[in-house]
């Protein structure tokens, strides 16, 4: 009869835990009034709790924080940190610690150890500790891989792992719109108009920190988003009229803010429209071929806040336009009288330009 020997158990012992912020504590509260059978003992039991805020026992939530029970959902553009500790359980001197830290994702591995050298011994009822960092740019499954090698006294060379696996989810679901302008001549202009349309898809609100365009280098941006101290947007009124049209949930709520107002919170499913105004530069404008066909327009850069300060980031991938045709060649109108006397010659100057 074969006997398997016994498994070894291992010196040392790995600890994993996600640093992030830790969330309001919640309880759910039992009262009822005096007269009923229980008389006041639920309300004196609430008031004793110390985890209930004295005055407003009733609200369910507390004056105490709650740390991380496990490591749950983590957002696209956020930054997962981890705290790692390795430590000594048993009552020897184990020697050449390695503790290795990865990152598999679903296509690639990444290394995350801040160091890569073994630590000389490590004593009875002593930790290694780490912390690391890496900002998320892939959905899906992640895997955190920590590996442990070590050499006990007797010169054996033991290794062991754990693997922990948590999702990365989209935090904000981007759309795009492209509008191109037209003048009070009847002709198409140069300008481009961005719609933005941002839906937080989160359980939790979000303080929308910035919302940015970034263009290429062949135009100049000028975003619509924000009114002046006369309470008028800093706009023609024809770029005005198209905003309107456009985004009719902006407000005006106060001067010197944004059309959104003071707060710039996004409200779990909440959407928020942003518009943008491009032109394309000087240089690349006399140039009419240049800006045919697909041209890159730029990116978006979104920056927000969860409710207790988390931060994160995303950034789209290069925005693409189809510019208007205009054939070989394009005639628009460069100036024109706004009133003319009947049987009287008037002026207007036109402009030709060879598109080849």
């Amino acid at each position: 009869m074969e006997v398997n020997p016994p498994k070894q158990e291992h010196l040392l012992a790995l600890k994993v835990m996600r640093l992030t912020k830790p969330t309001l504590f919640t309880n759910i509260p039992v009262t009822c009034e005096e007269k009923d059978l229980p008389g006041d003992l639920f309300n004196q039991l609430m008031r004793d709790d110390p985890s209930t805020v004295n005055g407003a026992e009733i609200l369910m939530l507390g004056e105490m924080l709650t740390l991380p029970q496990n490591f749950g959902n983590i957002f696209l553009g956020e930054t997962f940190s981890s705290y790692i500790s390795v430590h000594n359980d048993s009552n020897q001197v184990v020697k050449d610690i390695l503790v290795k830290a990865d990152l598999q994702t679903s296509s690639q591995r990444l290394n995350l150890s801040a160091s890569s050298s073994a630590v000389a011994e490590l004593k009875p009822d002593c930790c290694i500790d780490d912390v690391i960092h890496h900002e998320v740019k892939e959905i899906g499954t992640h895997i955190l891989v920590c590996a442990v090698s070590y050499t006990t006294q007797g010169g054996e060379k033991m290794y062991f792992r754990k693997f922990f696996k948590f999702q990365v989810l989209k935090p904000l679901d981007v759309k795009t719109k492209f509008y191109n302008a037209e003048s009070d001549l009847s002709s198409v202009t140069d300008e481009v108009f961005l719609e933005a349309q941002i839906q937080n898809i989160t359980t939790s609100p979000m303080f929308m920190e910035k919302v940015s365009l970034e263009p290429s280098i062949m135009y100049n941006v000028a975003e619509l988003n924000s009114v002046n101290l006369a309470g008028e947007c800093e706009v023609s009124m024809e770029q005005f009229i198209l905003m309107l049209q456009m985004i009719k949930e902006m407000m005006m709520e106060k001067l010197g803010v944004t059309t959104f107002g003071s707060r710039a919170y996004l409200q779990p499913m909440d959407t928020r429209q942003y518009l943008y105004c491009l032109k394309p530069k000087k240089e690349f404008a006399e140039k009419a071929g240049i800006i045919k066909g697909v041209t890159v327009i730029g990116k978006l850069d979104i920056v927000w806040k969860t409710n207790l300060g988390e931060r994160g980031r995303l950034q789209t991938s290069q925005l693409q336009r189809m510019a208007p045709g205009y054939g070989d060649v394009r005639l628009s109108l460069e100036a024109i009288p706004d009133t003319v006397n009947l049987e009287e010659p008037f002026h207007i100057t036109c402009k030709i330009t060879n598109c080849r």
